[in-house]
């Protein structure tokens, strides 16, 4: 676990961070009040999230496929409400 104060956290916010991606870093302030933070997502660098996804097979072509995103927002109050 590492500790900063208000200051140094401040100065050096960049390495607060990736810091918290490795460790527990908790922030510090004058009237001893103190704060930890804690990243939402682990980063994992070069992959897209999108790669977990998996992806299904199908003859459709892309003419096709956008013909029917259309036909779905034409008759969708959503789209007629906000389009």
């Amino acid at each position: 676990m590492r500790v900063y104060n208000y200051s140094e956290a401040r100065q050096n916010f960049t390495t607060v961070l990736n810091t918290a991606l490795k460790e527990d870093v908790i922030i510090r302030r004058k009237d001893g009040s103190r704060f930890k933070i804690v990243p939402l997502v682990e980063v994992k660098k070069g992959k897209s999230p999108l790669e977990s996804i998996k992806g299904i097979k199908t003859n459709i072509t892309t003419s096709e496929l956008i013909e029917i995103i259309r036909e779905g927002r034409e008759g969708s109050d959503y789209f007629k409400e906000k389009y």
